[in-house]
């Protein structure tokens, strides 16, 4: 993301008010004998939001508008979170350092890259999660969770390091638990706010969508 991102988040009070949330990209082609084929066209899904929906009154009006022109507009990215899907754990239960396999030891590799599996009896994908929250991650090899000073983490890419004399042994299952945001820039250059039509309960639309690498 380079030097086209601030890693700065978007006022937590705003996003959780946000509706969004991922969308995927397939093509289907209908078949002569009445049938279909069903192709991905993108390998993971990409996450939009409204913002607007999530303003209250003036002061938030003016909050989102000093961010817009902080962000350039289109130009920088930012943090975001997500009002619904934002740890690696479900909703309303506490984060563990067991919450999701990260990778495994294999005698020498220090350096593993934190992801989030959605799964189910019919399938799964995977998520690579870049923008972990600073503080918020945990971590275990081998059901047993590390101190703090046993690893290092680069907030700013999702990287985690293990430090020397605590390298994953072979077969080691490397675990993981953590907050995170959304790297997201505006989806315009523009913002349109009537205030008349706010009080009358009309928000103003700002899109957001995800950055992908």
């Amino acid at each position: 993301m380079g030097n086209g991102f601030h890693e700065i988040r978007f006022p937590l009070r705003l996003s959780l008010g946000a509706s969004g949330g991922p969308g995927r990209r397939t093509d289907i082609v209908a078949l002569s004998n009445g049938g279909e084929t069903r192709n991905a066209r993108w390998t993971d899904a990409r996450r939009r939001y409204d913002a607007g929906t999530g303003l209250r009154g003036l002061e938030d009006l003016y909050e989102l508008t000093a961010f817009f022109e902080a962000r350039r507009g289109q130009l920088y990215g930012f943090r975001f979170r997500d009002p619904v899907d934002h740890a690696s754990a479900p909703p309303g239960q506490a984060v563990s350092a067991m919450d999701q396999p990260i990778g495994t030891g294999d005698g020498a590799t220090t350096l593993f890259a934190l992801i989030k599996t959605y799964a189910d009896a019919g399938g799964a994908t995977v998520r690579r999660i870049e923008k972990p929250a600073d503080g918020s991650v945990v971590v275990a090899v081998g059901g047993v969770a590390l101190d703090p000073g046993d690893f290092s983490v680069d907030s700013a890419t999702g990287l985690v390091t293990i430090l020397p004399g605590h390298v994953p042994a072979p077969g080691a299952v490397v675990t993981a638990g953590f907050e995170f945001d959304i790297p997201v820039r505006f989806d315009t250059d523009r913002i349109e706010i009537s205030l008349a039509a706010f009080k009358a309960g009309a928000a103003p639309s700002v899109p957001l969508v995800e950055i992908r690498p």
